[in-house]
């Protein structure tokens, strides 16, 4: 496998997820949506279904879309240390595309719903950011306990991966991607409700770059003071699954 396969299949598989997922978040935030108000299991099953999506689409590289998902394959001892630098700018570049393909998506939404007073109050804030839309942020700010919860969600996605090897045939009957996709949904219900679920640097640093990036009306912050928590307790996380792994299991 060539550095460019790597790099295309992440980018492509990447933003595929992000939009996806991104998307799922402002179907349910905007006002001017079909989808408005769908709530918290719409957004599940909507990122899980940009796993699955993303994840079939990059199977030439093996379908990482996470920087932490590297990691764990790089200790782990499946991916070599030095393709983990082209999968991590890859993972970070689609993240930032997908962003923006969301964005093109939604454009009237995101003018009409950040002008909107009506919304602006409904979220608090006033004139109020969409940046659920981009990044995550959470719901009670507790360094210690965003940071333990996002390690312990990473850590059950990544367990997950890396024990689908030990389960004879799954890789050659394609079924890995949809089950991953399934323990992501399960984890954003069960584990996603403190702080989003970023589980995920790329998902989460990518978009955030994106939002302060767009010229969007009243867009608020990008909450760079939290930013550091969805890339660092992810590899964190990612990390302690692959020590387990090796010692536990390999």
């Amino acid at each position: 496998m060539s550095s460019s396969d790597i790099f295309f299949s992440e980018v492509t598989g990447t933003a595929l997820l992000i939009l996806l997922g991104g998307g799922v978040c402002a179907a349910v935030t905007f006002k001017r949506s079909k989808a408005f108000n769908a709530g918290w299991v719409a957004i599940a099953f909507g990122w899980g279904f940009g796993v699955l999506t993303g994840g079939y689409v990059a199977q030439i590289s093996g379908a990482h879309l996470n920087p932490a998902v590297t990691l764990a394959l790089a200790i782990e001892g499946t991916t070599p240390w030095g393709d983990v630098p082209i999968y991590w700018v890859s993972e970070m570049l689609g993240a930032m595309i997908g962003a923006v393909l969301v964005w093109l998506v939604y454009y009237g939404q995101f003018h009409a719903d950040l002008k909107d007073p009506e919304m602006a109050e409904r979220r608090g804030e006033n004139p109020g950011p969409v940046h659920g839309v981009f990044f995550t942020s959470p719901e009670i700010r507790n360094t210690w306990q965003n940071v333990v919860t996002e390690t312990i969600a990473t850590f059950a996605l990544v367990i997950a991966i890396l024990n689908l090897g030990l389960t004879k045939g799954v890789g050659v009957s394609g079924t890995g991607v949809l089950i991953v996709a399934l323990v992501v949904v399960g984890i954003g219900l069960s584990l996603g409700g403190p702080t989003g679920y970023a589980i995920n640097p790329a998902r989460d640093l990518g978009p955030r770059i994106v939002h302060a990036l767009l010229p969007l009306p009243n867009k608020g912050g990008s909450g760079w003071a939290y930013s550091w928590i969805p890339v660092v307790a992810p590899l964190l996380g990612a990390a302690l699954a692959a020590g387990l792994h090796q010692v536990a299991f390999a």
